[in-house]
This record gives C-alpha cells, structure tokens and sequence, in this order.
C-alpha cells in the first residue's frame, strides 16, 4: 500500500520550507516501520523506491516544478531508474533521504537520491523522469522556461552519462524466451 498519511506528512511539513535551486538536495528524515519490511526483516527493496517519493516530491514542490507542473497541466513519471543497495536498513531505524537534481537533457530530468543512516550510505538511486502532456513527452527546456528558468542543464556527471549510453543499447520492447504455453487470459503476445 502507498504510504499516503507519511507522504501527506512530508507534503504539509514542506510547504513553507525555503525554495531550493534547481539542482539543491533536499534532506528529510524518516523511520523503517514494520510494514516496510521484507521476510529478512529488513527494508524491502520494493519500498525503497516508494520511499524515495517522500524525499522527490517535496524536493519538486520547494523547487517550484510542482507549481509549474499544475500551471500547465502536466504530469511527471518516472522513466528509468537503477539503485545500487549496500547497507540494511531494519525495522525502527532512522533514515535520511537526500535527494537533489542533478540536470537535464533533450527528452528527461535526472534525478539522484540516497538513503542514508547512522553516517553511511545504504543505498543510492538514479532516475529519469519525464514530463508529460496531452501530446506526449514535454521537453525540460520548454519546462524550465514555463518556471522562469533560462538555465542550461549543469553538465550531467560521467557516470550518468555512461548510464544513459548503457540503457540506450537495451532491446525495447525486450524480446521474450521461449515459453510454455500460456493461459489465455495472459497479456503477452502469441
């Protein structure tokens, strides 16, 4: 289930804080309660990602995307990500999420958050996330331009890039293996 009540928490908490820069990190802190764990007793890594919303949205809302984005009736999704999980985070323990935009290209913002806890970094996320029209894919120029921003994207860090590269190579839509025959009701394709 979504946490809704701790994302309506974050929201409200947040409203008022100091507007961010386009590429500030955003710092909130949370704890892992049970019903975000997996059968290791540790925080799923499902709910990692639903988590990360808590500190994205209120990052949006203090850089002022939010506003824009109910200016034109846009939406934002997410488009890609990849997470790298080193440390457990387990049931009760505090956690700090940081999460900060790190710039643009011609079709998507990128995103980077952190969850980390007692001093070290137990996991960390890259994300791509679109804006979205009625026609389609909103380019982040013409979004930046809509919140009064004529800046260029910082140069996206090395890393990134070779992320962007990586993921561009990948068979869309992926081929399927051999499968026994399916129910069919099954959504896939004969």
């Amino acid at each position: 289930m979504y946490p809704i009540l701790r994302f309506a928490y974050e929201t409200f908490t947040h409203r008022k804080s100091p507007r961010l820069g386009l590429v500030d990190a955003h710092v909130s802190t949370h704890r892992c309660w049970p019903w975000d764990l997996d059968p290791w007793i540790e925080l799923n890594n499902g709910r990692t990602l639903t988590l990360y919303d808590l500190g994205r949205i209120p990052m949006a809302m203090r850089t002022g995307l939010i506003d824009t984005l109910r200016e034109n009736r846009w939406g934002i999704t997410v488009a890609g990500n990849s997470v790298r999980y080193r440390r457990r985070v387990r049931c009760f323990d505090r956690f700090t999420i940081v999460s900060r935009s790190l710039g643009w290209d011609a079709r998507f913002l990128y995103m980077e958050q952190s969850i980390w806890r007692k001093g070290e970094c137990c996991n960390h996320m890259l994300l791509r996330a679109a804006i979205t029209s009625d026609k389609g894919i909103v380019s982040p120029a013409e979004v930046m331009a809509a919140a009064g921003h004529n800046a260029e994207s910082p140069e996206l860090p090395g890393w990134v890039q070779s992320w962007i590269a990586a993921d561009a190579q990948r068979d869309w839509p992926p081929a399927l293996p051999a499968l026994a025959p399916t129910d069919p009701k099954d959504d896939l394709p004969a």
